[in-house]
């Protein structure tokens, strides 16, 4: 289904809109594989410098469509697949992302908040991994490349949502606004990204993502791993 999310221009910066609001932006796998196309198209296009993830609504992204889960087992194979592809499209990315977080970022619209390279929210903002107390293990592995060791461990182990003035205190947001500044605010971050020299951006993003696959890339395989046992094969086995 076409128009899940929207791509508007704003000279070199590209703003991508998740379009659910009805669904609090949750992740179909209609979204994750436009959002996933949107992101491989941007990252190919010369014209684009910078690119900022925001969601239409009142909600940032709520995460997985639970209602989708379960079904048949090529069913479950798309689930794995597209998740994989989407997420693996915002996290490496080539260009820098800027995440305009206008309302509850929650589970895996955290996760997807946290791969993003800088993260500006709306005073309406919410983050936290709220699946941990119906027995989803969250993405440390998501909070760890963001956030220092000790905020990762509590947001994971604990399950507990922050508000956007505790999430700028520990680090997880740069800039908090009002909402109404919310967008121009992400974009005025876009558009500095993007006066820059392009092959310095470049350069830098580069290392950005080979730091980030040298000291993260196997906590991320693994859990891609544990995610795809589950719901392909059942209970996984520990890793060796």
């Amino acid at each position: 289904m076409p128009g899940l999310l929207s791509i508007e221009p704003h000279g070199e910066v590209a703003v991508v809109t998740l379009q659910r609001p009805e669904k609090r932006n949750a992740l179909s796998i209609d979204l994750r594989v436009e959002l996933a196309d949107a992101f491989a198209r941007l990252a190919r296009d010369d014209g684009v410098a910078c690119i900022v993830l925001t969601g239409a609504g009142t909600a940032f992204c709520s995460g997985m469509d639970t209602t989708q889960f379960g079904g048949d087992r090529e069913h479950r194979r798309r689930l794995v697949e597209t998740s994989t592809e989407a997420f693996h499209a915002v996290g490496r990315c080539p260009k820098p992302v800027v995440a305009a977080v206008n309302g509850p970022a929650l589970a895996g619209g955290f996760a997807l908040a946290l791969l993003c390279d800088v993260r500006i929210a709306s005073e309406r903002a919410t983050f936290g991994y709220p699946e941990l107390p119906i027995g989803i293990p969250p993405s440390y592995a998501a909070a760890r490349a963001a956030v220092s060791p000790g905020v990762a461990r509590d947001l994971c182990l604990t399950g507990r949502v922050l508000d956007a003035a505790e999430a700028l205190r520990l680090g997880i947001v740069l800039e908090v606004t009002p909402p109404d500044d919310l967008q121009d605010a992400a974009l005025a971050k876009g558009q500095a990204i993007a006066r820059m020299p392009r092959a310095a951006i470049q350069e830098t993003k580069r290392r950005i993502l080979f730091d980030g696959e040298r000291t993260w890339g196997a906590l991320f395989d693994d859990e891609e791993r544990v995610f795809r046992a589950a719901l392909l094969d059942g209970d996984p086995e520990p890793a060796a």
